[in-house]
């Protein structure tokens, strides 16, 4: 396996509870090194931006104004197979159907509320990791 980027972001229900260095640590526990982060307080116009490939499905405004509603994290994640160890360490999408000890399955208050995303393969990490990070932010 190659050592791949992957982008995150820990959403407004996580951030709103205090959740950052927890899911952090989960994260860090399956190898994966945060290289980049920030936390930012999206506007909806640029949440919308961020989540334009969705602009015609019908949850469409309602995420675009939970992703405006409170702070986020974004951040770059880097390891062995990354997007793929994200992606299961985060858990489905639905919380009910997440595995036991993963993100969503610990924390996630709803299907909308899932406390966190991730990029789903390489070319949607490195739009995702360029929309919020300039090269000269990714350190590892």
């Amino acid at each position: 396996m190659a050592v791949q980027r992957t982008f995150s972001i820990i959403k407004p229900d996580a951030t709103n509870r205090n959740l950052t260095g927890a899911i952090n640590a989960k994260f860090e526990a399956a190898g994966l090194r945060i290289v980049a982060q920030k936390r930012i307080h999206l506007t909806k116009a640029q949440a919308g931006e961020f989540y334009a490939v969705h602009k015609e499905r019908p949850f469409y405004d309602e995420l675009c104004e939970f992703m405006s509603s409170a702070p986020i994290v974004a951040q770059v994640l880097e390891g062995e197979d990354a997007i793929a160890k994200n992606r299961e360490v985060m858990g489905a999408t639905n919380p009910a159907e997440a595995a036991d000890g993963t993100i969503r399955k610990e924390f996630a208050l709803s299907i909308g509320e899932n406390s966190v995303h991730g990029s789903d393969a390489a070319e949607t990490a490195a739009v995702e990791i360029a929309y919020f990070f300039s090269g000269l932010e990714l350190v590892g």
